[in-house]
């Protein structure tokens, strides 16, 4: 081995002959400017002696991997070389005979055959020779694919792969032919090898880090022969443009637009464009102003920056997904939900207006959303007010009842002479002038002092503390002062009765002839005599919830009011006037759906919101009527109001209310003595009467400080007259009374007979400072005439039945003759009593005779 050179530029002269000789490459100058002597040949040669050997090798190692292809290939043609010589030695052969004088006919017929044999084989020979032409052709073709593959050339590679593709289907020779298949598995092995580069140059050009909220666009590289506009056409090769788009876009989206529209964050980024890059940093406010802004630079940047092919497919893919969080988180959030701010809500429109104007000029159309809502501002903030205003009720009720309040109510009432006198005769005055009825004041002056809800004259010495209401009390006259409402059926017919009628809750006060119909038939004559008005008061608990409702109401409605006058003539909003006014029906609907399942939790919320509905409806009555006479609104605004059905509605939703949880109550006072079966059937009646009786007193007092002092009166005596129907009834139903079980009844009454302390007038005194009711003088307490008959129609008859039981048949005789037990019982039920009760024997029949022949003896009498 000779010694390696002293001079290094031995080396590189050795080199340049090498790359020289083997690729065909030229020296670089710092080469060939060198000096070539003597002591540098026998190193040069030795290194082309090495080049040689080398390539020698690889020669030989391709050699042996081509060797079967190769060998086969020669084969083939020493075949086809074979069958042309013969095909020679043949045609020279029939040459030969054809030049003969006479020939046979079957040597004829040889010679055909012969013909025709060589023709096929020369066809088959040609196909041969075409096939493996193409064979040769598909493979250089393939050879300049990963030379371009190698070169980066992209474009270049996919257009020679296509060639190759053209070249295998032209091949006359089957796609199973293993040749063909080998062809066919390398080809799609360089589309993939051609893909994968094309990926990385892609990524290259357009690279989007979403995790440092870049994005980097770059049309060309210096070390990329590839640029943005041939990559678009290599998408479309690989049938990928809608596929990178999306996925660009979707990357765009959480690198730059999901940040920069976050409302959740306190501190937004900004959005700033540098070159070919595309970032958020910084802090942006929360305008919308600054919002279109930012986007606006997105969509500019996009634009300038990527191919035409690419920006086409933002229309209807990444806009569409802009617009619709736009629209639905930042502006919608921006729209006010009443006047106050609308000078910004115009703003907000203007600055979308341009921004739709922005997209228009970029070249972008599918925008609707947004231009439509730029187009609709009143359906769009109408809509608003809606969702706020039904929202803020079901907030308020969520929040539960809250505190009460306690509410006075005032009704004004005609009433005739000696109505008045009576009135005046326990102690109730009113505040009208006198009109000369000295009678009314039997001689006294009256002082305006209030007590149980009406105006209260003074009393005489040691009767102060009577209260002038207890004698005259709201439904105490039975059939002449007012009338015991009806409870409503749960369900049925009587469902929509309002059980308010007697005391005139919701009456129309300005139509005094439905007024005088609406009375008991004592006052219907009344316009027929000298009658006086008088104002009558009470008070009644609500809870927290009507007045943020009767507030948010009448909000809406001055909203709607000022959209009617000049100042909002030229506002975006003015046509959404109409639409605010029918904004307190919805509000209304809102409370009556969802109120019953919050106020059903708490004790005696039903009537809480019997309460808090008829509370509504009385303030709406009045501010309607207030707002038909107001001068600082529009003519076409007090015609908008109309609230009567909204009225109607909470009326009926109170009786609903009310009715409710009467029949609830009385569902339960029924369960507790016996439901469908007798009381007098059950194991232990006197625990079932107790617990009735407990019940009635436990609602009492659950209502007291709910309910008004009549309404409260109406309640418990129904509930009273429940526990004593069913009692009656039970015992009309016996088949016989014995003695033991006639004073187990009547004890079992007299149980019941103690909820009259419910009905004592002391119960209605007005409440010291200290919350303590004030006791009456020992006089008054011993003439004390409990009121509860007059709001429960079986009470007295409960009554009778127990003196009854209790009597004989001499004061049998006296109750029905003498006394008002005709009042209560019809002939045939004491007929009934008396064979259930005593033994027929001629007295019994005597004074059944007796009592059947007197069938009215109050009448007759």
């Amino acid at each position: 081995m000779a010694n390696p050179p002293q001079d290094p530029a031995a080396s590189q002269i050795a080199q340049a002959l090498v790359d020289f000789s083997v690729h065909g490459s030229f020296p670089e100058e710092t080469a060939s400017s060198l000096v070539i002597n003597s002591s540098v040949l026998p190193h040069a040669i030795e290194v082309l002696a090495k080049a040689k050997s080398q390539l020698q090798t690889q020669v030989h190692a391709i050699n042996e991997e081509t060797a079967e292809d190769v060998h086969s290939w020669q084969t083939n043609a020493q075949s086809a070389q074979d069958d042309i010589i013969r095909s020679k030695a043949l045609a020279n052969e029939i040459l030969k005979i054809s030049e003969a004088p006479a020939v046979s006919g079957k040597a004829i017929i040889e010679a055909e055959a012969k013909a025709d044999f060589l023709v096929r084989e020369l066809n088959y020979n040609l196909q041969v020779q075409n096939a493996l032409g193409g064979i040769r052709a598909v493979s250089q073709t393939l050879d300049r694919v990963e030379q371009a593959r190698d070169e980066r050339r992209i474009l270049d590679a996919l257009h020679l792969l296509e060639k190759s593709w053209n070249e295998l289907d032209v091949i006359p020779v089957d796609k199973s032919c293993r040749a063909i298949r080998l062809l066919d598995i390398r080809a799609f092995e360089l589309k993939s090898d051609v893909h994968e580069v094309f990926d990385h140059v892609w990524k290259s050009l357009v690279h989007v880090d979403i995790d440092n909220q870049k994005i980097s666009i770059i049309s060309s590289k210096q070390d990329e022969s590839m640029n943005l506009t041939d990559a678009v056409i290599g998408l479309k090769a690989y049938k990928e443009v809608e596929q990178r788009t999306a996925k660009l876009w979707q990357d765009v989206t959480k690198a730059i637009l999901l940040p920069r529209m976050d409302t959740t964050k306190a501190r937004l980024p900004s959005v700033h464009v540098d070159g070919n890059i595309l970032e958020i940093r910084g802090t942006a406010d929360n305008s919308v102003d600054s919002l279109f802004t930012d986007l606006e630079q997105v969509f500019s940047f996009l634009v300038q920056r990527l191919p035409s092919d690419l920006v086409d497919t933002i229309s209807s893919t990444l806009l569409p997904e802009v617009i619709h969080r736009v629209t639905k988180v930042w502006l919608d959030s921006a729209v006010p939900a009443s006047l106050r701010d609308m000078n910004k809500f115009q703003d907000v429109i203007a600055v979308a207006k341009r921004f739709c104007g922005t997209l228009k000029s970029l070249g972008f159309s599918n925008f609707g959303d947004l231009q439509e809502w730029t187009e609709s501002a009143p359906r769009v903030w109408l809509s608003k007010c809606r969702e706020a205003a039904l929202d803020s009720v079901r907030t308020k009720l969520s929040q539960g009842l809250g505190t009460s309040t306690r509410v006075e109510r005032i009704e004004k009432q005609m009433v005739s002479r000696s109505e008045g006198q009576q009135l005046a005769a326990n102690g109730a005055t009113t505040d009208a002038d006198d009109h000369g009825w000295d009678a009314w004041d039997d001689g006294e002056e009256d002082t305006g002092k209030q007590t149980g809800g009406i105006e209260e004259k003074p009393q005489s010495e040691g009767d102060d503390d009577d209260d002038g209401t207890d004698a005259w009390g709201w439904g105490e006259e039975d059939a002449e002062l007012e009338e015991k409402p009806e409870e409503p059926a749960a369900g049925g017919a009587g469902e929509d009765e309002d059980p308010t009628e007697a005391w005139g809750w919701g009456e129309e006060t300005n139509n005094e002839e439905a007024e005088v119909e609406s009375k008991p038939k004592s006052q219907s004559s009344v316009p027929s005599l000298q009658a006086r008005e008088l104002t009558f008061k009470e008070s009644y608990s609500i809870s927290s919830m009507p007045q943020p409702v009767l507030d948010l109401i009448f909000a809406i409605v001055e909203d709607g009011a000022a959209l009617t006058q000049d100042p909002y003539a030229a506002s975006p909003v003015a046509a959404a006037a109409a639409g605010l006014f029918s904004l307190p029906t919805l509000v209304l609907a809102m409370f009556r759906a969802v109120s019953p399942y919050y106020y059903a939790p708490d004790i005696g919320g039903n009537m809480y919101l019997y309460n808090d509905a008829i509370y509504l409806s009385q303030q709406l009555k009045e501010y309607a009527e207030a707002w038909r006479k107001r001068d600082d609104i529009t003519a076409r605004a007090q015609n908008m109001l109309r609230l009567d059905m909204d009225i109607k509605s909470l009326q009926s939703f109170a009786n609903r209310a009310y009715s409710n949880e009467m029949n609830i109550q009385k569902r339960v006072l029924r369960d507790m003595l016996g439901g469908d079966h007798s009381l007098m059937h059950q194991d232990d009646t006197e625990s079932s009467v107790s617990s009735a009786v407990v019940r009635v007193r436990a609602m009492a007092i659950a209502w007291e400080d709910i309910l008004s002092r009549s309404a409260w009166q109406q309640a418990i005596g129904s509930l009273a007259d429940a526990v004593a129907a069913k009692i009656v009834a039970d015992v009309m139903d016996m088949t016989s009374i014995g003695q033991e079980e006639a004073y187990t009844i009547a004890e079992l009454i007299a149980t019941v007979a103690d909820l009259d302390d419910l009905f004592l007038p002391s119960r209605f005194l007005p409440r010291s400072a200290t919350g303590q009711r004030k006791s009456l003088a020992s006089e008054g307490e011993a003439g004390e005439i409990p009121t509860t008959a007059q709001y429960a129609a079986s009470w007295l008859r409960l009554k009778y039945l127990s003196e009854v039981l209790q009597s004989n048949l001499k004061d049998v005789r006296f109750l029905w003759v003498e006394s008002e037990l005709s009042l209560y019982f019809s002939v045939a039920e004491v007929v009934e009593l008396i064979n259930m009760s005593f033994e027929d024997n001629p007295r019994t029949r005597e004074v059944i005779k007796e009592i059947l022949q007197n069938p009215s003896p109050l009448g007759s009498g």
